[in-house]
């Protein structure tokens, strides 16, 4: 090796040293930053990308029962809308308005009636078995049931002879679960009246009820419709201890 070149080379190896031993500047030092940031940004959303389970992901059957499922109760709230407005029509007809008033009257109570579970209710419907030789179906699947069934539009629940209303509870007990008190053994058996195929298809969608069950050990869940059912397990009506009606309001 010439001397030149020695030379050149021993001056390259200054530069490297002298560039190893100067502080960096605040713009570097911010370069650096922003290049660590956007690499955790990259790497987080390809790890989100590979492990997404979601719609995304379903397949195009599976979009299309959801989709069904969502079109259903949308044509349920535009059917309820239409009847609104017809009754309000009816209820300020003139002379009429009193007959068309207390016919609304005895409707909306035997709709409450059904609500409250004071009065049996039959129609059409939906019922959901779930068999569970081993125990392993908690309350909290068929809690998610009975949500996705009123959310469905369902009308009248009864799960193993006990009347589902707004506040009842499940708890899981020993072979069984509880509801509202009374014990209820598998093979469990969730009948909801209202629109069968909605009703079934809301317990049928991708990840859903059907779906969970299935992944019990042992347990396994089917859905039927039938054009007529009944629940007939009724509710004592309660009188409220404290709440009274507010001055000026109907009781």
């Amino acid at each position: 090796m010439s001397d030149v070149q020695r030379r050149g080379q021993d001056g390259a190896w200054r530069r490297i040293a002298r560039g190893l031993r100067a502080r960096p500047g605040r713009g570097q030092v911010v370069a650096a930053a922003l290049c660590g940031v956007l690499a955790f940004a990259v790497v987080a959303q390809a790890h989100t990308t590979s492990r997404s389970n979601g719609v995304t992901a379903a397949r195009p059957q599976d979009l299309l029962t959801i989709l069904a499922d969502l079109q259903g109760r949308a044509d349920r709230l535009r059917g309820q809308v239409a009847d609104l407005q017809v009754t309000q029509a009816r209820l300020a007809g003139g002379s009429a308005g009193t007959a068309a008033a207390l016919t609304e009257e005895r409707r909306r109570a035997q709709a409450l009636g059904i609500r409250t579970a004071t009065v049996a209710a039959r129609g059409p419907g939906a019922v959901l078995t779930v068999t569970d030789p081993r125990g392993s179906v908690r309350a909290d699947v068929l809690l998610d049931a009975v949500e996705e069934l009123r959310d469905a539009g369902a009308e009248a629940l009864q799960l193993g002879g006990v009347r589902v209303v707004a506040s009842t509870s499940l708890v899981d007990v020993e072979g069984g679960v509880k509801v509202d008190g009374t014990t209820v053994h598998a093979p469990y058996r969730l009948v909801a009246i209202g629109d069968p195929r909605t009703l079934a298809s809301a317990l049928g969608i991708p990840g859903g009820v059907v779906d969970t069950v299935a992944s019990q050990p042992g347990a396994h869940a089917t859905v039927t419709t039938s054009p007529g059912l009944a629940v007939t397990a009724l509710r004592p009506l309660t009188t409220p201890r404290y709440a009274r009606p507010a001055p000026g309001q109907s009781p």
